[in-house]
């Protein structure tokens, strides 16, 4: 199965998310709803019961409640992907990496870069709009989700398998 640890915006920030312009562009898939989350760590084809047990442990720094800050702007990240920044979720995305450090797919050796995933470009389309997109949103974090993954021609299906409740501890 295959399977990643996110985080989901609320039903409002999801509203600002849908009304950002969509134009219908060659190369451009524009992703929906269901699937804007920021992933904290992907780990690929794992044993969901494994990642749970560690899940369990895992033990975000701070007592201060954790809020996600979305924006100023959309932004391209790589070649391919068009994106809404998220700041906030460092420590949280640290302490998830280090509850499942043995499990799944290698992390990446860069730093995290928290983002909602806007759209998709084919090779060589650069998924920028034509004009800058301001957009900013914040919201308060009171979970982590443990998800799998489907792919499928349109896009990935995901299904949460796992709540995680963050709180002070």
């Amino acid at each position: 199965m295959r399977l990643f640890v996110a985080v989901w915006p609320p039903p409002d920030v999801v509203d600002q998310l849908a009304a950002i312009e969509r134009p219908a562009r060659p190369g451009i898939r524009w992703t929906t709803e269901d699937q804007w989350h920021v992933t904290l760590r992907f780990l690929g084809e794992e044993e969901a019961e494994r990642v749970k047990a560690s899940l369990v442990q895992m033990r975000p720094t701070g007592r201060k409640p954790l809020v996600a800050q979305a924006g100023p702007a959309l932004e391209r990240l790589g070649p391919s992907i068009l994106c809404v920044p998220v700041a906030g979720l460092d420590d949280l995305a640290n302490a998830v990496q280090a509850a499942t450090a043995s499990l799944g797919a290698r992390p990446d050796d860069r730093p995290f870069r928290g983002h909602l995933t806007i759209a998709r470009a084919r090779r060589g389309v650069n998924p920028r709009p034509p004009t800058p997109t301001p957009f900013s949103a914040s919201w308060a974090v009171a979970e982590v989700t443990l998800v799998a993954s489907a792919l499928h021609p349109t896009g990935a299906r995901y299904q949460v398998i796992e709540r995680y409740p963050l709180g002070a501890s």
